[in-house]
């Protein structure tokens, strides 16, 4: 909402306010910028030097700002404090942060039509509660929706006339624009709810179309323009036009309720929202930063495909094994009959050691550089291909194979005494683990029975 300095003529403190800027003039009077005590910031409207000396002004302002005192719902802006007894009546209601819808359409175009959707929605909900507390907005218009973050907001209750009460009828005391006025306002006939469906079906068509429904021209031609001829809903969208039309209707009684019109407006606003969903292109994935993550293989997979394809020397996975033709070989290695010949011009694989390849479903490390090979992915279970390093692991494994043969042999020699006893030996060695003597005259003991007596020999 635009801010203006104030004016010489402008009072600096009404009630416990102090005033800061103007936000704006009207037929009623001035709006300003004010903010409490504790900082709380409002916007405080002071009512024009000639309508507070009007008595019957007076009476009927007081019977309004009581009835807006009851409004309670998210969609309005509260009414904080009001001095009706003032030289000049006065009140004050929530600051709404944000600009006007007539505002935003003036300076960004006309809203598509699941945000002229929305808001309506929203208009509508906060419509049911003004209505439910037995009063009739009377002067709904794009300049009294503010569009604050937290959805739109309707202002300026402090004008709002009780259900059933009739028309102003004092020249300059007539409230709303002649763009947004219902026919039975411009006739002076009983306001009702209806009254405030009219002017939000006119707002909808101003918020798709940037422009009133009846057109511009002077405030006689427009209100005859209300009164006698149809809208004008050139440019409103073809979701929202059929309910538009149906609020513009001159009889009240044709025009839908603030109940029906909020459910059919969410609906509408969903079904548009789903829309443009639909349409719009899916948004680009991030690059994803080059970092070294230990996971190679995964990082760049099209990168590890390319150089399986070209890079020489490179291990064939088992799984990946490609026959003659180009078809992969079911349960990997080698098809039978021993490797396809290689082509004329094409570089020959290294050949995989036995137990050195890598298992089915890995990938081979890719190589960098001039034949070097690249750092081994962390967790991987990949065997280097490198022949300098299987010809050391080859040396190391002859060296270790000799030296086990080597102590094998110097245990074996070790024992060598003990094999060349002899004859003598050997039968000494038997009657000892037989558990028997040996003979003084140098015979072969005879064995004892368990009797005690000598068994015979054969």
């Amino acid at each position: 909402m635009a801010m203006m300095r104030l004016r010489r003529e402008d009072p600096r403190v009404v009630g416990s306010f102090r005033l800061h800027r103007r936000l704006g003039a009207g037929g009623m009077g001035v709006v300003y910028l004010g903010s409490d005590k504790k900082g709380q910031r409002v916007a405080l409207k002071v009512i024009r030097p000639d309508l507070a000396e009007d008595q019957e002004f007076r009476s009927r302002f007081a019977r309004e700002v009581s009835a807006a005192r009851r409004i309670r719902g998210g969609c309005t802006a509260r009414l904080v404090a009001a001095d009706l007894e003032a030289e000049r009546p006065w009140f004050a209601t929530q600051y709404v942060p944000g600009p006007s819808l007539h505002d935003k359409v003036a300076d960004d175009g006309p809203l598509c039509a699941a945000d002229a959707a929305a808001i309506g929605a929203a208009l509508s909900e906060g419509l049911v509660a003004v209505h439910e507390a037995g009063v009739v907005h009377r002067d709904l218009k794009p300049s009294n929706i503010l569009l604050s973050p937290k959805g739109p907001r309707i202002i300026d209750f402090g004008i709002a006339w009780a259900t059933g009460a009739s028309t102003l009828t004092h020249v300059g005391t007539a409230v709303g624009s002649p763009g947004f006025l219902a026919p039975e306002q411009v006739r002076g006939a009983v306001v009702t709810p209806a009254t405030d469906v009219f002017s939000l079906g006119a707002t909808l068509a101003y918020a798709s179309t940037g422009d009133s429904p009846f057109g511009q021209g002077s405030s006689e031609v427009m209100l005859y323009r209300v009164v006698h001829e149809e809208p004008h809903l050139n440019g409103v969208p073809d979701a929202l036009a059929p309910l538009v039309r149906a609020c513009l209707a001159k009889d009240p009684d044709n025009r839908p309720s603030t109940l029906q019109l909020s459910l059919r407006l969410k609906e509408i606003a969903a079904r548009e929202a789903q829309g443009l969903a639909d349409v719009r292109p899916p948004a680009p994935r991030a690059a994803q930063a080059d970092l070294p993550t230990g996971r190679l293989v995964d990082t760049y997979p099209e990168q590890q495909r390319t150089q399986r394809r070209t890079a020489p020397g490179t291990p064939v996975p088992r799984g990946n094994t490609p026959a003659r033709g180009g078809a992969p070989v079911r349960g990997g290695g080698v098809p039978r009959g021993g490797p396809a010949p290689s082509r004329p011009g094409t570089a020959r694989p290294t050949p995989v050691p036995r137990g050195g390849g890598p298992r089915s479903g890995s990938r081979p490390a890719p190589r960098s550089g001039a034949g070097r090979p690249a750092p081994r992915p962390k967790g991987g279970r990949l065997r280097p291909a490198n022949p300098r390093l299987l010809r050391q692991r080859l040396f190391v494994f002859v060296v270790v194979t000799l030296l086990v043969a080597l102590g094998i042999a110097v245990a074996q020699g070790c024992q060598g005494p003990a094999r060349g006893l002899g004859d003598d030996g050997r039968r000494q060695a038997q009657h000892a683990g037989a558990g028997l003597g040996p003979a003084p005259d140098g015979r072969p003991a005879t064995p004892v029975q368990a009797s005690g007596r000598p068994e015979a020999t054969a």
